[in-house]
């Protein structure tokens, strides 16, 4: 069973609310959805940050093939990708 917490690492802030408000809509199972701003490291300027989308591991099945197929694909929708944290 994968318990660990997934994020989607997107572009920019308005990727990620769209990301995560469709999953959102998609994917109640998925639980509430965190945004966090990801400043690339030695870059200052705002332009020059991702934004993440973090998703905690259901806490009774952990991660499914499924649930990290809909991850990966909201992802790759928005021009992103997931990662494990």
């Amino acid at each position: 069973m994968n318990n660990s917490r997934q994020l989607l690492v997107l572009p920019d802030r308005d990727a990620a609310e769209e990301a995560a408000e469709e999953l959102s809509a998609r994917r109640p199972d998925l639980g509430d959805l965190e945004l966090v701003r990801d400043s690339l490291a030695g870059e200052d300027d705002a332009e020059d940050a991702q934004w993440l989308v973090v998703i905690e591991a259901p806490e009774e099945t952990g991660w499914t093939a499924e649930q990290l197929a809909a991850l990966d694909a909201a992802a790759a929708e928005h021009d992103g990708w997931r990662e494990e944290a």
